[in-house]
């Protein structure tokens, strides 16, 4: 994943260096691919749990989530014109927090103290990260409004906050196919009425050459690898663990900014590098605390979605639970007084 996500961030980088600012363009890349290869398998399946069905019973739901998810593509990937890679992937991690509050609202997860802290170490080293780039001001390479840039990586970062939690609550409900499925489907078209309107110009204009095109396809390539695994993830962890595990992105960006890019980085980058990663380590020494049901011997009412998806089943088990708890408790009769 993290391999997948530098791909992203490279290939970027690169047509940003080359003159070509097409966000929109890049994002359709992916959602065609999701949508050609997820679409067709889902289209073979019939019933409810088939293209139409799926489209007739969430359709709005699975618009809205490929809705931010565009935007939030959109808006990481305009961020290269302002700034350079190692910061994109860096102001990344400002979506750990964000998910962490997510979860904890509306997935039920219970957080430790570590948590808390591991999270707030993370925040520092975003911080020093902005400020490294205040300090720094114009960059040789990356663009010359840094502080655009970053601003655009923290909102593209609360999107994709939004789009993690409510992919892991989707993807555990239902299959990974119809999720990757209705992203591709309505992302390819939401993309590409963005792509219509703002960039037709620019990409009428362009350069075709075999470097644009590698760059386009290395992209395209790298995210949907990217999204096809995440999924997986997601169903067998959570978001917030997939947020932390992805944090070794910013080395492999760290060590292209130095080398492919020849960049030159204030001292405050690898300060920042140094805090967001030890921060990330002190919240995975230990493990989330869901909240959990009186009932362990039912595994499918162990989350709160579950209850949400038969309440009736809840009821029933708790109804059984108190009659067997009151056959096998003897209840000594209440003495007579002496007067009566």
């Amino acid at each position: 994943l993290s391999l997948c996500l530098c791909g992203t961030g490279i290939s970027s980088q690169l047509l940003s260096n080359r003159g070509v600012h097409a966000p929109a363009a890049q994002s359709f890349t992916n959602y065609f691919l999701l949508c050609f290869v997820y679409c067709t398998a889902l289209s073979c399946k019939t019933g409810e749990e088939g293209l139409l069905g799926v489209l007739r019973r969430r359709g709005l739901k699975y618009f809205l989530l490929a809705l931010i998810d565009v935007e939030a593509n959109y808006m990481i990937v305009s961020a290269y014109q302002f700034t350079n890679i190692t910061s994109v992937q860096l102001l990344d991690c400002s979506t750990i927090p964000i998910v962490l509050l997510l979860s904890w609202l509306f997935l039920s997860v219970r957080y430790l103290i570590s948590h808390i802290i591991g999270v707030c170490i993370c925040l520092v080293g975003i911080a020093c990260l902005i400020w490294a780039d205040i300090l720094d001001g114009k960059g040789s390479i990356g663009g010359n409004h840094r502080v655009v840039g970053d601003l655009l990586c923290l909102g593209g970062s609360m999107l994709y906050a939004i789009a993690n939690v409510s992919e892991e609550f989707l993807v555990k409900q239902h299959s990974r196919m119809e999720y990757l499925g209705m992203v591709g489907l309505f992302g390819s078209l939401i993309s590409g009425i963005q792509l219509a309107v703002l960039e037709h110009k620019n990409l009428a204009q362009l350069d075709w050459s075999a470097a644009t095109i590698g760059c386009f396809i290395l992209f395209a390539l790298s995210m949907f690898v990217f999204y096809s695994l995440v999924t997986i993830v997601l169903q067998k962890t959570s978001a917030l663990m997939f947020n932390l595990a992805t944090l070794t992105a910013d080395f492999y960006s760290l060590l292209f900014g130095l080398f492919l890019f020849k960049e030159t980085f204030h001292y405050l980058y690898f300060v920042s590098f140094v805090v967001v990663v030890t921060g990330s380590v002190i919240y995975s020494l230990r493990d989330t605390q869901p909240v959990l049901l009186p009932f362990d011997s039912c595994e499918s009412l162990n989350t709160p979605r579950s209850i949400l998806r038969c309440p009736k089943l809840f009821l029933v088990q708790q109804i059984s639970s108190l009659s067997l708890y009151m056959k096998h408790v003897r209840f000594r009769p209440i003495p007579r007084s002496r007067h009566s």
